[in-house]
């Protein structure tokens, strides 16, 4: 028997030899924030790596154990997301083989993996292009032998008021009325010239930077994560995702989408809601729109659900209770 053999035979194992000074069940126990590398399917499919913090969690059913074996969860994760895309069969895997290696202490595992997405983006007219960054959470829960899939996003866009628009197209009239007699007759070159001067445009809207947090189900058969044609369809839905490369041409461009989807938080969050509830892909969903305001130092949200019984109706779920 080699030294090594004999120091790793003669080592104390207390989590598992004593017993704590007060028993009791625990609902989750595990790690968080193991810095891991991942594989994902890319936009065009092929696996791309993403640096990944991952939490692993097994709950204690046994109340007279003083702790779980955390090192093990270490190591399934290192062994089975390392080799693997990550997919929705692969996270169950790695769910099953958490409460395997937990036989008589656990019943419940929990896997929540979360990374920036890099999806390169087109400019609104220019030849341009740039890089965008999504933040993703993919969330697995294995419930005795229930098993639950998630799949979380972010998505940043614009939002202007409508009711700021209206409030200053009402100063617009009114310079309008003072600059322009009705007696005089209207000429058409000075009106032009007119209102593309600072002096026609008064007043303007407020826009501001605005994020929208979705949270998705997938349907139980779903072989993997759709994650562009589900943040492409949030985005399709809100019309003003913000851009990447910007020249004039794609400014003026994105102005004038602006211009056109003036939107509440409320409409925000209507207009994702009804995109998700015709994807038949996701089982039940639950989106927030934040507008950042810039008109006050406090955001305007929104949150709307699929409202499917044992859902997210309350706005909270196992995995809305983990924090990042």
């Amino acid at each position: 028997m080699s030294i090594s053999q004999n120091t790793a035979r003669s080592l104390p194992d207390i989590a598992n030899e004593a017993r704590p000074a007060i028993a009791g069940q625990l609902d989750w126990v595990g790690m968080g924030d193991i810095e891991l590398p991942v594989r994902v399917a890319g936009p065009d499919g092929t696996p791309i790596h993403a640096h990944a913090r991952v939490t692993a969690y097994v709950n204690l059913q046994k109340p007279e154990a003083r702790g779980i074996h955390m090192s093990r969860l270490y190591l399934l994760v290192d062994r089975l997301l390392g080799s693997e895309v990550l997919t929705p069969c692969s996270v169950r895997k790695v769910l099953r083989e958490f409460v395997d290696s937990h036989t008589d202490l656990s019943s419940r595992a929990l896997l929540r993996v979360a990374f920036d997405y890099m999806v390169r983006r087109p400019a609104l007219v220019s030849s341009n292009s740039g890089w965008k960054s999504y933040p993703v959470v993919i969330s697995g829960l294995l419930d005795r032998g229930q098993f639950t899939i998630e799949t979380s996003f972010e998505v940043t866009y614009s939002s202007t008021c409508p009711c700021s628009a209206a409030l200053a197209r009402q100063i617009i009239q009114d310079q309008f009325k003072a600059d322009f007699s009705a007696d005089d007759g209207l000429d058409y070159d000075r009106v032009v010239a007119w209102l593309g001067s600072e002096q026609g445009i008064v007043a303007t809207p407020h826009s501001q930077r605005s994020g929208a947090e979705v949270r998705v189900r997938l349907v139980p058969s779903f072989d993997s994560f759709p994650l562009v044609a589900l943040i492409d369809r949030v985005e399709g839905a809100l019309k003003t995702p913000v851009q990447t490369a910007v020249k004039r041409e794609d400014e003026q461009a994105f102005a004038r989408l602006n211009g056109e989807n003036l939107m509440f938080c409320e409409d925000a969050a209507r207009r994702m809601q009804k995109a998700l509830d015709a994807d038949e892909r996701i089982a039940d969903f639950w989106v927030r729109a934040s507008h950042y305001e810039s008109l006050h130092p406090h955001n305007a949200v929104a949150i709307a659900t699929k409202g499917v019984a044992n859902g997210y109706n309350a706005g909270m779920d196992w995995v809305g209770d983990l924090k990042r």
